[in-house]
């Protein structure tokens, strides 16, 4: 992994850590914010996150549809979903309810 990119995975793992419990971003929004990439590129460092057992909360980012196409980067294909209602956040078929009312962007950091 080169320099830039492994700068770029922890810019991504900063920002999805300041996601509120209960509340869900977009993997569009974090690679908005960051100006730095697309949302694939957000979705892929995060995938790497769980390959490096590092503890970064990915289950709280969805596609910009509220869905959850990353859950099988998770242990289980149930894992994202189970995590997220453990914080209240209700899903059905694979997609957050609620997700325009749940929904937060990272330009809400007080930084």
């Amino acid at each position: 992994m080169s320099f830039r990119q492994k700068e770029y995975y922890e810019q991504v793992y900063f920002v999805t850590e300041q996601i509120p419990t209960g509340r869900i971003s977009t993997y569009g929004a974090i690679a908005d914010y960051l100006s730095l990439g697309s949302a694939r590129m957000v979705g892929y460092a995060l995938s790497q996150s769980n390959k490096n057992g590092l503890s970064v909360s990915a289950h709280r980012v969805v596609n910009r549809k509220g869905e959850l196409s990353g859950r099988m980067h998770f242990g289980t294909p149930t894992m994202m979903q189970e995590l997220l209602e453990s914080e209240g956040v209700k899903v059905e078929e694979d997609k957050v309810v609620d997700f325009k009312e749940l929904y937060w962007h990272p330009e809400e950091l007080d930084l």
